[in-house]
């Protein structure tokens, strides 16, 4: 009896035994299948060459090709205006009138003394004529010759004194009709008909401007100014081969035509430490105005260079650094980057090359020597 429930206890517990194994088997079994794969995923790129055109931002102040403060070379009261604040004038148009009166019966005198002078001449040339005859006949000493004579060269300057004075009469009648000397757009007229005006006033009539094509100044640092000279050799090789520059409004909007950079200041601002340059752009639509601001962009177009995103990139004690991806493990990289970016994006100058496999995102949050997987 005992024997038999000893064989009964032995078999109960090789079943539960067998039980048990096979439980733990099953157990391992599913804990592998729920084993997670805790590496990270991080989308990456394949580097390769491109053409990319990188744009820098500069504001700018517009002028007119020609600013003509105009002002009345003499004085009197304004008898007429001629024209209204903004209008477009020509050159050689009537823009005010000065009270002509005193100024034309100046002119009448001038001509009334040059006849008289005239009139002089004319008598001292008898007398002389008459005393040289006399002097022949020796009649008359040569005294009475050598004072017709002095007599004869002064009426000779008087006649020339009195026709300077009647060119300077006639100037100051023309100058009673004030015109303008250039093409332009008028500005604002501070004075008024019955205003007394003369050549010293403190503000001009008005100012014409000439904006039939438009300058834009706009400053570059030192530095920037620098690598221009290192990528095109000098500023005259600059404003020559450098693509057209484009025109940004003060609404946002972008100017339809494009303009050349003409002009470089060959001196640095010592207060700013900036050098000035000048864009022109034509302005036929006068839709730009003398005084006005805008930003002027300028292009610059780079072959077969790697361009990668800046959120590849981080920045490490002033150097910039992406992470490469090598057998799924990330390795920081140095790159050296092009001075201009287009805000978005890096061009690299060196540190890569086409091929390479980058972490494209998220950069900032890698680290040196983890294992990744890569995002798909």
């Amino acid at each position: 009896m005992i024997g038999k429930q000893f064989f009964t206890h032995l078999s109960m517990m090789r079943r539960f035994n067998v039980l048990l194994l096979a439980a733990m088997v099953l157990w391992g079994g599913c804990g592998r299948q729920t084993k997670k794969d805790d590496r990270k995923e991080y989308k990456t790129l394949s580097v390769k060459t491109e053409s990319v055109i990188l744009k820098s931002d500069y504001p700018a102040k517009f002028t007119g090709k020609q600013i003509v403060e105009i002002r009345p070379q003499i004085s009197g009261t304004i008898t007429r205006i001629c024209i209204n604040e903004g209008d477009r004038v020509r050159k050689g148009q009537t823009l005010f009138v000065i009270d002509q009166v005193p100024y034309e019966a100046a002119l009448k005198q001038a001509e009334a003394n040059v006849r008289i002078a005239e009139a002089k001449l004319a008598t001292a040339k008898l007398n002389l004529e008459s005393c040289e005859d006399l002097n022949a006949g020796q009649i008359v000493g040569d005294y009475q010759v050598r004072t017709a004579r002095n007599a004869h060269m002064e009426a000779e300057a008087s006649l020339a004194q009195a026709k300077a004075q009647l060119v300077n009469a006639r100037n100051n009648l023309s100058y009673t009709i004030v015109k303008s000397p250039v093409d332009g757009t008028a500005g604002m007229i501070p004075y008024h008909a019955g205003a007394l005006v003369s050549s010293s006033i403190a503000d001009p009539l008005v100012t014409v401007s000439d904006d039939a094509d438009i300058y834009a100044y706009f400053s570059i640092t030192e530095a920037q100014a620098m690598d221009i000279m290192e990528q095109y050799g000098s500023m005259e090789q600059f404003m020559a081969l450098s693509p057209d520059v484009e025109l940004k409004l003060s609404n946002g909007k972008s100017y339809p035509f494009k303009g050349r950079v003409n002009a470089v200041s060959g001196i640095v601002d010592v207060g700013t430490g900036a050098v000035t340059m000048r864009a022109v752009f034509p302005n036929e639509n006068r839709l730009l105005h003398n005084g006005g601001s805008g930003t002027v962009v300028i292009p610059t177009k780079l072959d077969s260079c790697i361009v990668i995103p800046q959120t590849a990139t981080y920045e490490l004690q002033n150097k910039v650094f992406v992470y490469k991806v090598v057998d799924n493990v990330t390795e920081a990289t140095s790159i050296d980057i092009f001075r201009l970016n287009n805000g978005t994006e890096y061009v690299v100058k060196n540190g890569l090359q086409p091929g390479d496999v980058i972490i494209a995102e998220g950069a900032g949050l890698v680290k040196n020597g983890i294992e990744i997987k890569v995002k798909k």
